[in-house]
């Protein structure tokens, strides 16, 4: 199965990258939303058309916490986006797929993603899904732009569930309904 995520974002960066890029066609940003949660992130986003691009973020967590809590994780989302007036101003809507891993331990996280567990214990997975987003950018000078951002959709996850010692003590899967992304970017247009 990973393969074939690997292959379905080899496609998508392919995609992102032909064609010639001209000025306003191409944006380099980052969330300020995982940055506030120490997740290191960054994502370029290809004018393809008058009202259409094509963007291309990725995001990791590779950090330990005090009290024994962790949340590691990386994921890629490619994301096809259709302008309601010009690409990189104003709203727009948007398909995203996901897919990432994960390894969670100490920590609840919201909306039900994964069933509450006894301290000590933690969760390995992987996870693919796909939603839709609507946003919108704010021009703030030539160059610099802001953005807000919401998606909601589905995600399948299997996952294993591991006890003090190591030992896994079952192995699941989760059909996730709700919120896949929240974004609060920066953003440079080139």
């Amino acid at each position: 199965m990973m393969k074939h995520i690997y292959i379905f974002v080899l496609a998508m960066m392919m995609l992102a990258t032909s064609g010639t890029a001209t000025a306003q066609d191409v944006a380099l940003k980052t969330n300020l939303l995982g940055w506030a949660t120490t997740s290191l992130n960054a994502g370029v986003e290809i004018g393809t058309a008058e009202k259409q691009t094509v963007q291309l973020f990725a995001t990791i967590n590779p950090w330990k916490f005090s009290g024994d809590k962790k949340v590691r994780f990386w994921n890629v989302e490619p994301e096809y986006r259709w302008w309601t007036c010009q690409r990189f101003g104003g709203s727009f809507f948007g398909l995203h797929a996901l897919a990432g891993e994960y390894n969670i331990k100490n920590v609840d996280l919201p909306f039900g993603t994964l069933p509450k567990t006894k301290r000590g214990r933690h969760y390995e997975g992987w996870y693919i899904g796909a939603g839709v987003t609507y946003g919108y950018q704010w021009l703030m000078s030539r160059h610099w732009n802001m953005e807000a951002s919401l998606g909601v959709g589905y995600a399948y996850s299997p996952y294993k569930l591991y006890g003090r010692c190591a030992r896994c003590l079952d192995k699941n899967h989760r059909n996730y309904v709700g919120p896949t992304k929240a974004a609060l970017s920066m953003i440079y247009i080139f």
